[in-house]
């Protein structure tokens, strides 16, 4: 059976079928919908369970014959965040990125990886990640390539199963040390980096890895600006 359901909707509020013309003024209109129980949603061939932020349990709706899906719904059931912004009225999907994605620039790809088992951290599937672990340690580096476009790089890490030490940030061509970081640990959890990288081509990232860890660096929560 359905329920009716008479709401004020922006158009930002659902994930499908908001049209134009609609929302003149205030951008708000009274509508006639129904929520509706009958429709059951399938997410990777498995019966998904919508809930809201407080784990309310969210149901499709149905409007004009066109069937609504609660865009925080589908941020529950495929663990992507899902923020409203009420200054800016708006509702953002993802990671919320204050600049331009690393991986929208040339990056060292050796270890790039889109495999949930390791974009996955602390239950945020991150999409992309560089990601590298070391059974016997080591010494990695990897590097972006801002091309003297940006100010500055916002650089997030997770130390994986230990420890990374002597991380140093640098300018890859003059070799000047932009940044020594030291050490992260798995319980900083995924650590912010801010390095000014005003007129610099390409930015390394050296460290030191121990036995059976490694780290992970999402490519679309670090960004430059």
């Amino acid at each position: 059976m359905k329920k009716a359901l008479v709401a004020s909707i922006t158009g930002a509020a659902l994930l499908f079928g908001i049209s134009t013309g609609v929302y003149a003024g205030s951008n708000l209109k009274k509508i006639e919908a129904y929520l509706d129980g009958n429709v059951k949603i399938r997410v990777n061939g498995k019966l998904a369970q919508f809930n809201d932020s407080k784990g309310l349990a969210l149901q499709p709706i149905s409007y004009k014959g066109s069937i609504y899906v609660p865009i925080q719904g589908i941020g529950s059931v495929l663990n992507v965040p899902v923020v409203t912004d009420a200054k800016s009225k708006e509702i953002i999907v993802g990671e919320k990125v204050n600049g331009t994605p690393v991986k929208s620039e040339n990056f060292h790809n050796t270890n790039y990886s889109k495999d949930p088992k390791q974009t996955t951290y602390k239950g945020t599937n991150y999409k992309e990640v560089l990601y590298n672990h070391l059974d016997d340690g080591g010494a990695p580096f990897f590097y972006f390539t801002p091309n003297k476009k940006y100010k500055k790089l916002v650089l997030k890490i997770a130390a994986i199963d230990g420890n990374l030490t002597n991380i140093k940030i640098s300018d890859l061509d003059t070799n000047a040390l932009l940044k020594d970081v030291g050490t992260i640990t798995p319980e900083d959890g995924l650590k912010e980096i801010q390095i000014d990288i005003g007129g610099v081509k390409t930015v390394a990232v050296n460290l030191q890895v121990s036995k059976n860890a490694g780290y992970m660096v999402p490519l679309i929560a670090s960004y430059f600006k």
